[in-house]
């Protein structure tokens, strides 16, 4: 890969939507957000992504929030939007997202249906030929590419990654071990974390973190504990921390994205426990819980900002 195509790695960051109490957007929150997750060395922004509430946004929303990336990354990380849904729309997106600055897209799932391998072809196809943008494909739901489709697309140079939010790992050892370092491979399960020590072991080195939004300091603990063989650390880490919060987040539908605002409100940031329909807020009971949590992994493993670096 060129410069040019340089692809994020490490520990990505996908900032939420903060609303105010009236449901509207609220921009000066969305900024201060993106600032923190950027101060915590977060190596990227994927703005207007599954945790940026991508279903629910009006057009001019989904401007506001990659303007205030773009702005508040002012090129110290790279910026990446979410697109998908109708062809159409996809499409529309990834011009908007060039013209405004953003330095690549995330490719979402097509809108309900559930096409075959040509079709998801022809569907990444479409929206990658109208840019020059970097590209990562996101495998999930209903768009899942099958090694012979991946490499048919691989002869478009903006495409730098894939991430997984299946957890097929038979697919995966597939596509990792034939297409190798041609692509950056990034975990993208609800709440990575989770699954990391597996994908290690097969070659990504990426993902996106969930709770990195609230105790981004816990991910970079773990995740430097994970590449550096401390096992009990990543034990220790994942049964305290992990485990008890992904508990949580099964609880309810939607809450992988509610859970991430609940953290974000009780460390103290500048957004509500507000989401829209279907998306539920987190129930009081499932809030308390989870603050628990936290101040409980606060306490055990306090931040220490001498690590972070860009």
């Amino acid at each position: 890969m060129t410069i040019l195509r340089k692809t994020p790695t490490g520990i990505l960051g996908f900032p939420t939507a903060p609303l105010h109490k009236n449901g509207q957007l609220d921009e000066k929150a969305l900024a201060e957000n993106i600032k923190f997750l950027i101060d915590e060395g977060l190596t990227s922004i994927f703005i207007a992504c599954g945790s940026g509430e991508f279903h629910a946004l009006s057009h001019s929303e989904y401007q506001a929030m990659v303007e205030a990336a773009v702005s508040v990354a002012g090129k110290k990380v790279p910026v990446y939007t979410g697109v998908g849904g109708n062809i159409t729309q996809a499409v529309e997106l990834v011009k908007l997202s060039q013209d405004l600055g953003a330095d690549g897209y995330l490719i979402l799932p097509p809108y309900l249906i559930e096409g075959e391998q040509e079709g998801l072809f022809k569907y990444y196809k479409t929206i990658i030929e109208n840019s020059d943008l970097n590209a990562i494909v996101y495998q999930r739901d209903n768009a899942i590419l099958q090694l012979e489709t991946l490499q048919k697309l691989l002869k478009y140079p903006q495409i730098v990654g894939l991430k997984d939010g299946v957890g097929d790992m038979e697919l995966n050892l597939e596509l990792t071990q034939t297409i190798g370092d041609r692509l950056e491979w990034l975990n993208g399960m609800p709440f990575a974390e989770m699954t990391m020590p597996a994908y290690t072991s097969i070659g990504f080195n990426s993902y996106s973190s969930a709770i990195s939004n609230y105790i981004p300091h816990i991910s970079r603990q773990y995740y430097k504990a994970l590449l550096e063989g401390n096992e009990q650390l990543v034990r220790d880490i994942y049964v305290e921390v992990l485990l008890p919060i992904n508990r949580i987040r099964k609880a309810r539908k939607g809450y992988a994205v509610s859970l991430i605002k609940a953290g974000m409100e009780i460390v103290g940031l500048p957004v509500g426990n507000t989401v829209r329909p279907p998306v539920i807020p987190v129930e009081a009971e499932h809030y308390k819980a989870l603050e628990a949590i936290i101040m409980k992994a606060l306490e055990k493993y306090p931040v220490d900002n001498k690590e972070i670096s860009h």
